[in-house]
């Protein structure tokens, strides 16, 4: 290996492989220094994701998007959005999904049809739910499967067509009935057992109740959020733990293990939840409460340099490479607590500035958004060029917060 300018470049015998099949020179020593890290069972992951076309992390990217500005101005920040919109939907919609990585960046493209006022993308929103007959990825779904519900009832909020949410409806009754999905044995028995449930299940749960009007949805919503908080909520370091099996992990600093797109799913989960709550909902204080409590936190363990937030919150020496979809979900979170009187503007604007320019530099020319960790549950190690279809996803629903800020 020789350093030049800066770069990384690895020297391969005539007729070597390397475990990454790498060639040629990496950006940064940081990159390297993630890239040499991925282990075996992580590679697998990685080709997994890639397989199911979930997403692709190239070699050679190309180079970084010139002429993007990180301003939070609406028209600079529409400029990324469209940037990264178009090349993903360019790249995802051939592949087009169920499950919950595919709904993730449904959300982003609802958000981003909104935003940049532009119906192609929630055009593509209404060709998915046709081709999918409207239906979840299961009858008996568990909270992954429950996210496409979400995409599914804001098209049925703006055409009040009853086939966009009746299988959706459908399933929720059959929750409340009590059929529930498989919940593994080495985990808390309850339905949403993970913190990931939290950003996948209850915004579902309170569109069908804006859909609707009634209010079992709600309730079944708060009862099972507040059994998840109990059981995975840190009350004093203020984070959530993934599931009860990383309750008493520790990184390689002895730190407990946070997961920075954990946290960003919980943050996210709070506020899409909060859009289609009632002002006058008896908990909704204990929901902002929490929101108050995790962004102050989260605020803390921002990296001044990048503005980004890593893998391991709380172990950016073993995880130094900055994380998108984690930054990119507590993004939206801030920007919206704070757009919506939730969060103090003179404490979290500076934060979301950082944060958005950290994420702005994260686009490639072509459009592509790197620095997304792959599908899993924990802290790991990718490659600069890492992109996913949630990650894309949580950028845009980010972006359609950031942009309100400066009006």
């Amino acid at each position: 290996m020789k350093s030049i300018s800066g770069l990384y470049c690895l020297r391969f015998p005539a007729r070597g492989t390397a475990v990454l099949a790498l060639a040629g020179c990496m950006a940064l020593p940081v990159a390297f220094a993630q890239q040499s890290k991925i282990t075996p069972k992580m590679q697998a992951g990685i080709q997994g994701d890639i397989t199911q076309h979930f997403g692709s992390a190239p070699a050679n990217p190309g180079p970084k998007a010139k002429h993007l500005s990180s301003s939070i101005r609406p028209h600079a920040v529409r400029k990324a959005m469209r940037k990264v919109a178009n090349w993903e939907l360019k790249q995802a919609q051939p592949y087009f999904g169920q499950n919950w990585t595919w709904s993730t960046l449904y959300a982003g493209f609802m958000a981003a049809s909104d935003s940049l006022h532009d119906a192609r993308y929630r055009n593509a929103m209404e060709e998915m739910g046709e081709k999918f007959h409207w239906q979840l990825e299961s009858k008996v779904p568990d909270a992954n499967g429950q996210n496409l519900g979400q995409t599914y009832t804001e098209l049925y909020l703006k055409h009040r067509k009853p086939v966009e949410i009746a299988a959706t409806r459908d399933a929720l009754d059959g929750l409340l009935k009590g059929t529930e999905a498989h919940i593994p044995a080495n985990q808390a028995q309850i339905p949403w057992w993970w913190c990931d449930a939290l950003f996948m299940a209850p915004p579902a749960w309170s569109r069908m109740y804006a859909a609707t009007h009634e209010k079992k949805y709600l309730a079944y919503m708060n009862e099972h959020w507040w059994q998840t908080s109990r059981t995975l909520y840190d009350p004093h370091l203020h984070l959530f733990y993934r599931d009860i099996t990383y309750l008493k992990a520790k990184g390689s600093n002895g730190k407990p293990v946070f997961w920075s797109r954990g946290e960003g799913w919980v943050m996210a989960g709070l506020v899409r939840t909060l859009e289609y709550m009632p002002k006058d909902y008896p908990t909704r204080g204990k929901f902002e409460t929490l929101l108050r409590q995790m962004a102050a936190e989260v605020a803390s363990l921002q990296d001044p340099k990048s503005g980004m937030w890593h893998s391991n919150l709380m172990d950016a020496a073993a995880y130094p490479a900055p994380e998108t979809s984690g930054s990119a979900l507590m993004t939206y979170a801030l920007a919206w607590g704070v757009n919506h009187g939730v969060l103090s503007r003179a404490k979290y604007e500076p934060v979301i500035r950082r944060a958005w320019h950290g994420l702005v530099q994260q686009i490639y020319a072509d459009g592509r958004l790197g620095n997304i960790q792959q599908t899993g549950a924990a802290p790991a190690y990718y490659r600069p060029s890492s992109s996913y279809n949630y990650g894309v996803g949580a950028f845009l629903m980010a972006g359609s917060q950031v942009m309100k800020l400066s009006r």
